[in-house]
């Protein structure tokens, strides 16, 4: 398996786990509340905000990423479509960190949506036959 396919599988996963993770997680304190993420439902790994609607799109996401993943061309696609999304997300984070009410994408997420945008991008510029020979 080539290097795009390996970062979209495990990207994929990731994203199915966290979605998954984010159902279980106990409710913040204050009804819900988180600071200046009023749509928070809880914090997972204590510093990620997230509500039903977020767990919903990572899940959705890393099921994207491990559909992406069963072919080169469709991991490259995946993978840049998901980076340039999550490209976008971490800047609208800078500008509505609860995204007008409906998920919070601020604090901590800026950060891991940013770091995330590169890794996946930058994986798909890699020659595709240099990235069959790495494997």
């Amino acid at each position: 398996m080539c290097l795009v396919r390996i970062v979209v599988l495990v990207f994929g996963a990731v994203y199915v786990l966290v979605g998954m993770l984010g159902f279980v997680v106990e409710p913040v304190a204050n009804g819900g509340s988180h600071g200046d993420m009023p749509s928070a439902d809880g914090d997972l790994l204590g510093i990620f905000p997230i509500n039903a609607m977020h767990n919903v799109v990572h899940l959705v996401i890393g099921a994207a990423l491990l559909y992406g993943a069963t072919a080169y061309d469709r991991a490259v696609r995946m993978a840049r479509i998901v980076g340039a999304v999550y490209l976008l997300v971490g800047l609208l984070g800078f500008l509505s960190p609860d995204t007008f009410g409906v998920m919070p994408i601020g604090g901590a997420d800026i950060g891991l949506h940013l770091a995330t945008a590169p890794m996946l991008l930058g994986v798909t510029f890699i020659d595709r036959a240099a990235d069959e020979r790495l494997t």
